[in-house]
């Protein structure tokens, strides 16, 4: 899953650049939402297991909460990943410069990815 992650960041570095604003948005938006899926199981984060496990899938609620469980500078990705997603995505709102800028952010889930997953 890490190696699907970081060809999503790839994808939606290669679509900005191209002009995609939106399908950029969406791929970054699904690699912060599928890093804090592996990040919560690989630190066993068990509160979250556990709602997600009674839920029986991963709400966005459940995705913040995962987040501010990872770490505060996981909730600020995961943050400006849900900005990508609404506002990129779904409205279809934003410009090159504001999703290249959010995309900063979400590269940072690189080096958590490496730090944390050999």
């Amino acid at each position: 899953m890490k190696l699907q992650i970081l060809n999503w960041i790839k994808e939606a570095d290669e679509l900005l650049e191209k002009g995609d604003t939106v399908q950029a948005s969406e791929k970054y938006y699904k690699a912060a939402e599928e890093a804090i899926k592996l990040i919560t199981k690989t630190l066993n984060i068990q509160d979250v297991l556990q709602k997600v496990k009674s839920l029986g899938r991963w709400s966005s609620t459940l995705l913040f909460e995962g987040a501010m469980s990872i770490s505060p500078e996981m909730y600020s990705i995961w943050s400006d990943a849900w900005y990508l997603h609404i506002y990129g995505f779904h409205e279809m709102k934003l410009t090159y410069n504001e999703v290249k800028s959010a995309s900063h952010n979400i590269h940072k889930i690189i080096k958590i990815l490496n730090d944390l997953i050999k």
